[in-house]
């Protein structure tokens, strides 16, 4: 495809977008969705964000994006150059991803519920110029910026118009800053995710697949104009970016941000008349919380047109409270790497197709396959594989874990499913040995090599067991050293001190030693079958 004339306010601003780098054959032009927005509908409202009870046109969101990428380039950020952001929910994480889009630089989304020990390697992985954070986590930013030789700090402060922050934006004098011209083929976000060897591995986001994500998810959600989403999940995370934000804001609608999740503060959103929310997303847990909460009964769910749900399985029960309060849960598959919409099960279909993920999305294909690398047939189980313009090219500076993670042009996910007679996917089981709890990927070998740590320990393994509460929680089977002694307190609390809460184990166990193949692999597949019986109680 060749290259289409770039959307611009002037002549000389398109002449200085498309003077910085020339645009190869095939590549195709990036757009401003802002700026387009701002140009067609400057008064409508953009992002509402609750947790500073302010509220923001695309002709405000606008100036805010040109007024950080001028303080950005006084900083010296340019193309490529990376910007980490430590923050709870805000209008600044969208006021910092354009921003980076109008300079070619790079947003590092950070995870705040991880150790500093945890963000350390992050940052020296991607080597932020820039690190933007909330007040909170001051003292953290400090360290880490010793740590990581990060240039220049900027602090957040809820919105205070004497804080870092919007003091830089207010010094903005209104020239606009050179836009530098991208394409669907260049990073615009890095997310970083557990790898199965114990360390994160950066997965790159492109311009290309935010706008297939749009695209995909666009369509079978009905997101349009006149949408209204309310999101709760963290920013920082696909789902909260993703699902359904950047969609909204590609297609001209109205985000509702919360700070984080609360069953009452959501429920009282969801059921406001004046709030007007249409379309909501989440995993499996704020929904589950939310039903069980005193208030869901009486909640106004009528004008809620998509209930989305995904990271994790959800069980029916859930399915059902929420169909007889009138909301039938989509749900769908994806993956940070996946943009991250790519199976999706119409709401039509969730009650007669329980527990599959759906079909797949328009600009997305998939296939299910053998260990002979052959295609599966109905109900065979197998890993499955994905492809489309949506997929990440790849992980930051990791072209090992990018060879590992493809076959050709196939992604391969790491779930084993399965399809039926009609064509709608199941996931089964992981194929890796990844859980899920409330809704965080949790990869075993990270928390293994913490707990290697313990002196006491000469053998330790992580598997995931069922809890009522998040999904599945993680249970340490450790087999101690000679004459050794261990406890779970202090199995907890040293986990605690090096990993985020939702990777800290819940429960321990002693056994003498691991089960393993005669390679020395620890087969987690009899551990499995030792303490997660069907009937086993479920940690809560």
């Amino acid at each position: 495809m060749e290259a289409s004339t770039t959307f611009t306010e002037n002549p000389e601003a398109a002449a200085a977008m498309t003077s910085s780098r020339p645009m190869g054959h095939g590549s195709v032009r990036a757009y401003d969705w802002i700026g387009h927005h701002a140009d067609h509908r400057p008064g409508r409202e953009a992002v509402r964000d609750l947790g500073t009870d302010r509220s923001f046109t695309y002709a405000d969101l606008d100036h805010r994006i040109d007024a950080l990428a001028a303080h950005l380039t006084s900083l010296g950020i340019s193309r490529g150059d990376r910007i980490g952001v430590l923050a709870h929910n805000g209008v600044e994480y969208f006021d910092i991803q354009f921003a980076c889009a109008r300079l070619g630089a790079i947003c590092v989304l950070l995870n705040w519920r991880l150790t500093v020990t945890e963000l350390e390697y992050i940052l020296n992985d991607s080597s932020p110029m820039v690190l933007i954070h909330d007040t909170e986590f001051a003292p953290a930013a400090t360290e880490l910026q010793q740590r990581c030789n990060i240039e220049h700090l900027l602090m957040i402060d809820g919105g205070a118009p004497a804080s870092p922050y919007e003091t830089a934006l207010s010094a903005y004098n209104g020239t606009p800053v050179e836009r530098v011209a991208v394409t669907h083929e260049d990073v615009i976000t890095i997310m970083y995710t557990s790898g199965t060897t114990g360390l994160p591995k950066g997965a790159m986001i492109t311009h290309g697949m935010n706008f297939w994500n749009a695209v995909n998810l666009g369509i079978p959600g009905g997101i349009g104009i006149d949408t209204v989403h309310l999101n709760i999940l963290p920013l920082f995370h696909t789902g909260g970016l993703n699902c359904y934000s950047n969609p909204v804001l590609h297609a001209g609608g109205t985000v509702v941000i919360l700070k984080t999740f609360d069953p009452a503060e959501t429920l009282r959103v969801l059921g406001d008349p004046a709030q007007g929310v249409t379309h909501f997303f989440a995993v499996p847990a704020p929904y589950q919380f939310m039903m069980q909460h005193e208030d869901f009964a009486d909640t106004d769910l009528s004008r809620l047109r998509i209930a989305g749900v995904g990271g994790a399985p959800c069980a029916l029960t859930i399915m059902e409270g929420w169909t007889e309060r009138g909301v039938d849960l989509a749900q769908g598959f994806g993956m940070t790497e996946t943009s991250p919409a790519c199976i999706f099960l119409d709401p039509s279909d969730s009650l007669r197709k329980i527990g599959s993920t759906g079909k797949p999305l328009l600009h997305t294909e998939f296939r299910i396959v053998n260990e002979d690398g052959g295609d599966c047939g109905p109900e065979e189980v197998g890993e499955l594989w994905v492809a489309g313009p949506n997929i990440t090219p790849g992980y930051w500076n990791r072209p090992d874990a990018t060879a590992d993670a493809f076959e050709g042009r196939w992604l391969k996910t790491g779930d084993a499913a399965r399809m039926d007679d009609e064509g709608f996917v199941f996931i089964v089981d992981r194929w890796k040995d990844m859980y899920i709890s409330g809704g965080e990927n949790v990869y075993p070998a990270e928390v293994e090599n913490v707990l290697y740590q313990l002196p006491e320990v000469a053998e330790a393994a992580i598997i995931g067991i069922p809890s009522d509460k998040w999904g599945e929680v993680g249970l340490a089977v450790v087999a101690l050293k000679p004459g050794a002694s261990l406890d779970r307190s202090t199995v907890i609390e040293h986990c605690v001190e090096q990993l985020a809460k939702f990777k800290v184990p819940s429960d321990l166990t002693i056994v003498e030693a691991l089960p393993r193949n005669a390679t020395g692999k620890v087969l987690k597949r009899e551990l499995r079958a030792t303490f997660v019986a069907e009937d086993a109680p479920k940690i809560s």
